[in-house]
Formats: structure tokens, sequence, C-alpha cells
């Protein structure tokens, strides 16, 4: 998967979240919480929306290295695809 479609996935999950949210305006390096407004039970349901959607798992102990746009999208393609960045044989 993409980065492209994993950004695409995280804004449809938020958009489930917070339906008012107009993604052209969400900074991708500031924190998600604050620019979506999500209150800890927001944040969890939408944790639970990507787990649904991409098949991964993000670790409570995670929260914190997936706090803007950038972060989660760059942390669940690394989890998506976990050999993405390992080198092939014969590399």
């Amino acid at each position: 998967m993409n980065r492209q479609m994993i950004r695409n996935e995280v804004l449809s999950a938020l958009k489930s979240i917070a339906p008012e949210l107009e993604a052209g305006r969400l900074l991708p390096d500031r924190p998600l919480r604050e620019e979506v407004d999500l209150d800890s039970m927001d944040w969890l349901r939408f944790i639970e929306a990507l787990n649904r959607s991409l098949g991964v798992a993000i670790a409570e102990t995670d929260y914190q290295h997936v706090d803007t746009l950038d972060k989660l999208v760059d942390y669940l393609g690394q989890k998506a695809n976990p050999c993405a960045d390992e080198p092939s044989i014969g590399d």
C-alpha cells in the first residue's frame, strides 16, 4: 500500500469520527488531536477504525509517535509494508 492510499484511509477514518473535518485544512506536521479536536474516546475510535481498515494495530506505547498526520502515515506505511525498507536479496 502506497503513502497516498494510507493517507486516504487515515483521512477517511478521521472523517468518520469528525464529519465536519476539512481535510485540505489539516497541517501535516501539527498534532492531529488538536487539529481535529479529538477527545480521548474519539482518538481511540479513530485508532480502531484504522486497525479495521488497514489491518495495522497501533500500540498505545506508540501513540506519541503518531501524533501528526505525516508521522501517522509513515508509521502505518512501515507497519503495513514491514519489508519496504529492507534491501532485497542481491542488492
